[in-house]
């Protein structure tokens, strides 16, 4: 599968091209996000694998805000151990997924690696990469699977919650006042 989706962010105002390319050996992940925020514009490109379970073993994000220009590499065993920017951090043990809130594919990442059933909920730790505020820290979330379209979002302790919509590959396609899609199509980029 391959596939290129067009997100449209409402809170932060944004357009997101993202590639999604999933093969038998995991997926990658590739977008591009511009946007503008307090006054500023930027820009943020990020690329993520998982192996075939979901499981995130390698990201990038370079961002332009602010007048500044950030790169940030994890990389990871895919049994939550975590290399940054080629340095071991045991502060991340444990997260199997990152969270990039300037963007709603970061929410597949938990929703495709949990496999939760209807009605079942799941307790996970993430890589928060909050590039505009330049925090990143282990945060703990919670997702509830409501149907196989619907996943309630939780951030633990409860700060923030939210029902997102997915499709049928547990693509986002609508995140109550944060982000809409606007397209999405079936490519075959080389």
């Amino acid at each position: 599968m391959q596939i290129n989706l067009l997100w449209t962010g409402r809170e932060y105002y944004s357009l997101e091209n993202c590639l999604v390319k999933v093969e038998g050996i995991g997926s990658e992940i590739t977008s591009t996000i511009i946007g503008f925020y307090q006054q500023k514009i930027y820009k943020v490109e990020y690329r993520i694998i998982t192996n075939p379970n979901w499981e995130t073993v390698f990201f990038e994000i370079i961002s332009h805000h602010n007048n500044l220009t950030q790169l940030i590499r994890f990389e990871s065993d895919g049994k939550g151990n975590w290399k940054e920017n080629g340095r071991k951090n045991d502060q991340f043990n444990g997260c199997f997924d990152v969270d990039i809130p300037l963007t709603p594919f970061t929410n597949t990442l938990p929703i495709r690696r949990l496999k939760l059933g209807e009605h079942q909920a799941q307790k996970i730790q993430v890589i928060y990469c909050d590039i505009l505020e330049q925090q990143i820290k282990p945060v703990h979330q919670k997702y509830t699977c409501i149907s196989n379209t619907k996943y309630h979002y939780e951030n633990v302790p409860n700060d923030f919650e939210a029902t997102i919509e997915v499709d049928q590959a547990g693509l986002v396609t609508d995140y109550p006042s944060l982000f809409v899609r606007t397209a999405a199509l079936n490519t075959n980029y080389r």
